[in-house]
């Protein structure tokens, strides 16, 4: 390849990644979407090798009338997406194109600071996504397959599946972030 379609070529990816950032609603940084894949180099801060589904935490509260607290953790960032059910709901499965209504806290995986959330509009405030959509960082459309109506969730997101090395609005690159999700409603479009 030569260096002038070396150059066009970086152009190019350097452009798509920008417009890759600009969907969503702006003040939502969980539907901004994002075209992160997981690579094989090495991640951009050391992290620990778990495995993907882990008991949830003693702290994360099972009462889905209550916005839950993330607590901050001073253990190395899991390596890639760990899930952790709360509480199993009995409802609607959540899967490839259905339509879902969540609630959620998005807070740093290092400190517990949040974010956002959709409690900070409101108890009964939802989030309208389209499971597998494309529309959210892929470690949220990917962290609440499976989950049922009157489940509650933890996932905890590597910043590949995140908003990467560039970050974006209050989020700082290379972030791992914790989203306690509870899905208020799955349902076939």
């Amino acid at each position: 390849m030569s260096a002038r379609t070396g150059r066009w070529a970086a152009a190019a990816l350097v452009s798509a990644v920008l417009l890759a950032g600009c969907g969503g609603d702006g003040d939502d940084p969980t539907v901004q979407a994002t075209e992160a894949t997981p690579t094989a180099a090495a991640p951009a801060t050391p992290c620990d090798d778990v495995p993907e589904v882990q008991e949830p935490r003693p702290s994360t509260s099972t009462d889905l009338a209550v916005q839950p607290v993330v607590e901050p953790s001073e253990e190395l960032p899991p390596c890639g997406l760990v899930v952790r059910d709360v509480v199993v709901g009995e409802g609607a499965e959540v899967v490839e194109g259905v339509q879902v209504q969540a609630r959620y806290v998005g807070a740093f995986y290092e400190t517990g600071e949040v974010f956002d959330a959709s409690w900070r509009r409101g108890p009964e405030s939802t989030l309208p996504f389209q499971a597998g959509g494309g529309n959210l960082i892929p470690g949220f459309d990917q962290g609440v397959l499976g989950m049922r109506e009157g489940g509650r969730r933890e996932i905890v997101i590597p910043s590949e599946l995140g908003y990467g090395p560039t970050g974006q609005g209050p989020i700082p690159p290379n972030s791992t972030l914790v989203f306690v999700i509870d899905i208020v409603s799955a349902a076939a479009s």
